[in-house]
């Protein structure tokens, strides 16, 4: 079991991420938004949107920092096991909340106003689930670990080492098999997402306008009442917009 779940699930889940990803992009090419309804209800989205938006880059930026960079590179560069530990908590704590807050929100937006009510797809009821499942899994696993609930455990041996062992396709799976159960069902939460992006609404990351940053300039040129005011006046389909 520990085999399948730390040594073949991982794979399963970035294939099926990779693989719908380039499906969408091929085939459903405008069908990757948000599906917005912000013309349903603003009051509520404007403050859970921002929330869950930039707490979730930073929780982004936490993981990939803790779990990509080794311990022996913080120890070179004179940080102590202890100050990273504190700074990991007390940002990752924010932005947990932040991101856990936003998404709360969100969703009480989208079971309280009916018309976002209606929006809603099939497919969003289980994302919702995922993603809120992951991040108070992340939070639980984030207070136990602080408080001292998980003994002595340090991810950055364990979860961290197994998690850049799969870029190695060598996954050391033995280390998860001794983490705590929160980190656990907190990394088997976080790849059921990953493999949930493509099929669902979430997959509007991957659809950054980046193009409409490198578009010319629109003009608009205010139309000089003399130069029209001795014009016939023409009918509606001959008109030059």
């Amino acid at each position: 079991m520990d085999l399948v779940l730390w040594g073949v699930l991982p794979y399963v889940s970035i294939t099926l991420l990779v693989a719908g990803t380039v499906w969408r992009a091929r085939y459903d090419a405008f069908g990757r938004t948000t599906r917005s309804s912000q013309l349903y209800e603003s009051r509520l989205l404007r403050i859970g949107s921002p929330l869950f938006h930039f707490g979730m880059l930073f929780v982004v930026l936490g993981h990939v920092v803790g779990l990509l960079v080794p311990m022996a590179w913080t120890d070179a560069a004179g940080l102590s096991d202890h100050a990273y530990h504190l700074l990991a908590v007390s940002t990752g704590a924010v932005a947990g909340v932040a991101a856990a807050s936003g998404i709360g929100i969100l969703v009480y937006r989208r079971l309280k106003v009916p018309a976002v009510r209606r929006s809603t797809l099939r497919g969003d009821h289980l994302m919702y689930t995922v993603l809120l499942g992951a991040m108070l899994l992340g939070l639980t696993a984030t207070v136990l670990n602080s408080t001292g609930q998980t003994g002595d455990y340090n991810y950055r041996e364990g979860v961290s080492v197994w998690f850049r062992s799969l870029f190695a396709l060598s996954p050391d799976y033995h280390l998860m098999a001794g983490a705590p159960l929160a980190f656990k069902l907190h990394v088997l939460f976080g790849f059921a997402l990953f493999a949930l992006i493509p099929y669902s609404r979430l997959v509007h990351m991957f659809s950054a306008p980046l193009k409409y940053l490198f578009r010319p300039f629109v003009v608009y040129r205010r139309r000089d009442p003399r130069l029209t005011s001795n014009r016939p006046d023409r009918r509606g389909w001959e008109r030059v917009s």
